[in-house]
């Protein structure tokens, strides 16, 4: 029943593809292990052919604009790849009908937007779509334990990346690098937006007294650099994929959160 398919590029660790193997044998998964760098090689080069400009990345001295356009082309053909062997892998295997495709994103990664429009966390359900980081983590550690997943307790231990970047001896894609605040932060936000129904001004307020080891100022930057990833991300909110409903702040815009897509990201009032 359970498919699972490993969409490794160059810029794929071993120690994530070794992961993934593990967890597929351990579950029970029809499990496969592939390279789609021919397809994003393909994507790059029609670019080029259409436009004469070849972009980089970073680490190769590419801009930003360029660095994440070359991310996001493995993540979005991760997706149509995804739903290609959805409906044609019971095919090659000698039976009938077809796959749900599930989703992987936490609530924390849809609330800062750290998601690539239709990319893989685009499917037809979503399991911990409601879950938050730190919860799923918790989750996950129970269940190495009780439910005879080992390997699930190195997924904890991992530092979460996205793996859509080069790595060099110098360089190491990091979720919490990429997002410019830590998970930690991103559920703390979370309540105050939904539950506490926080503002910027107001959730600075209570911040400064949750945080009294930091400078105002330092909790004043965090708070703004927030809820401008909020702003020009939340749009993203209005096509996310159903999920369990476990977190009172999903930032799911067409169930939970009737609040406006679009925002004036500089939120002159309330930064002034």
């Amino acid at each position: 029943i359970f498919h699972t398919c490993y969409m490794g590029t160059t810029n794929s660790s071993k120690e994530t593809r070794d992961r993934a193997k593990k967890l597929a044998n351990e579950i029970g998964a029809y499990h496969l292990d592939i390279s789609i760098d021919s397809i994003v090689s393909s994507m790059v080069e029609l670019f080029t052919t259409i436009t004469g400009r070849t972009p980089k990345f970073k680490v190769h001295g590419g801009t930003t604009q360029e660095n994440l356009a070359l991310q996001n082309i493995q993540a979005r053909l991760r997706m149509v790849l995804s739903y290609l062997l959805a409906q044609l892998l019971p095919w090659v295997r000698g039976r009938q009908g077809f796959l749900l495709v599930l989703g992987s994103a936490n609530v924390d990664e849809a609330l800062r937007g750290y998601m690539t429009k239709y990319d893989c966390s685009s499917a037809d359900l979503n399991p911990i779509g409601g879950i938050c980081k730190g919860d799923l983590k918790r989750f996950l550690l129970w269940a190495s334990k009780e439910l005879g997943y080992p390997s699930l307790a190195s997924v904890v231990t991992a530092t979460p990346t996205a793996e859509l970047e080069p790595i060099t001896k110098g360089y190491v894609q990091s979720d919490e690098a990429d997002m410019g605040m830590s998970y930690e932060e991103l559920g703390i936000y979370g309540k105050l937006r939904k539950v506490a129904r926080c503002g910027p001004l107001f959730m600075f307020e209570k911040l400064r007294h949750l945080w009294k080891h930091l400078p105002v100022e330092t909790v004043a930057d965090k708070v703004k650099k927030f809820f401008f990833y909020y702003s020009i991300n939340r749009h993203k909110m209005t096509v996310i994929t159903p999920s369990y409903h476990a977190e009172n702040y999903s930032p799911d815009d067409n169930r939970y959160d009737l609040r406006q897509f679009l925002y004036n990201a500089r939120w002159p009032r309330q930064f002034a």
